[in-house]
């Protein structure tokens, strides 16, 4: 079992930026990909970046390409999603996960957080 907690969001104008933590606990964190996704309200859940257990491969969707970086201390058990340049259009509530890949599926992780609002203002 994987304990994932999230923390960072909040709400920033459009241009800002926030950086989003996922604290794990339980088994050995670097064993695990680690993934973000956000759902906005009516909305399906969405993958926003993943990373491999060492932190050598990161993956990004399009639309966060350039203004997002995912990056992992495994030292400390924690998972980061660095987000710039901010739009209204990233705000959701973000949940990190934890699986056996870094892949774009929700269905690949088998732990997530509570999740954290992100609220952008134009």
């Amino acid at each position: 079992q994987v304990h994932l907690v999230e923390s960072g969001g909040g709400l920033v104008q459009a241009g800002g930026s926030l950086r989003l933590s996922c604290a794990a606990s339980g088994r050995t964190f670097s064993s695990y990909a680690m993934g973000w996704f956000r759902q906005a309200p009516g909305k399906e859940r969405e993958f926003v970046a993943a990373i491999s257990r060492t932190g050598g491969s990161t993956y990004y969707a399009d639309s966060v390409k350039g203004r997002f970086t995912i990056f992992r201390d495994n030292a400390r058990n924690t998972a980061y999603l660095q987000m710039n340049s901010l739009k209204p259009e990233d705000t959701a509530v973000y949940y990190c996960a934890a699986g056996n890949s870094a892949a774009n599926t929700p269905v690949s992780y088998s732990f997530w957080g509570q999740g954290t609002q992100v609220t952008v203002s134009s």
